[in-house]
């Protein structure tokens, strides 16, 4: 299943300070077998203004990256039949105009300084331990889009 989330108008949180529209423009596919992780993933980044493009599976966020050509992939690793690391290690076998260079984020349970070296080493560029700081995503989101300069959509 592949679903895209839009992003409301830029506004701020009543509870927070964070500018809710700091990531207007970014278009982030998100992978996560687990439904309620993968909703609370988009609904944070929404708020937040990006484009988010939901997968359930590595097939469909692979299909996703080739298609849509996003600023960043944020993968689950433990997913049946392909997992991240197989997800991330066929996305960078892509030539960069197919989106072989997209950052990529690893969200997972494997909290371990070996999962953090495993998933780096693997390709991603960023780890992020379950329960996410989600702060910390859309601060790594921000410098992540610095990096890489504006969005290729607009």
């Amino acid at each position: 299943m592949v679903a895209v989330s839009s992003p409301p108008g830029r506004q701020r949180d009543a509870k927070s300070s964070v500018d809710r529209g700091v990531l207007q423009g970014l278009r982030i596919v998100v992978v996560d077998d687990d439904n309620d992780a993968r909703d609370l993933l988009t609904t944070v980044l929404t708020q937040r203004g990006a484009q988010v493009y939901e997968a359930e599976c590595a097939a469909d966020a692979f299909a996703l990256v080739e298609s849509e050509r996003p600023d960043v992939l944020v993968s689950d690793i433990a997913m049946p039949e392909e997992d991240g690391y197989m997800l991330i290690g066929r996305v960078r076998r892509l030539t960069a105009e197919r989106g072989g260079t997209t950052p990529a984020i690893a969200v997972t349970a494997y909290a371990g300084g070996a999962d953090r070296a495993r998933a780096l080493a693997a390709g991603f560029d960023v780890h992020f331990a379950k329960p996410i700081d989600v702060d910390s995503l859309v601060d790594k989101l921000v410098a992540l889009r610095s990096a890489v300069g504006p969005s290729r959509a607009g």
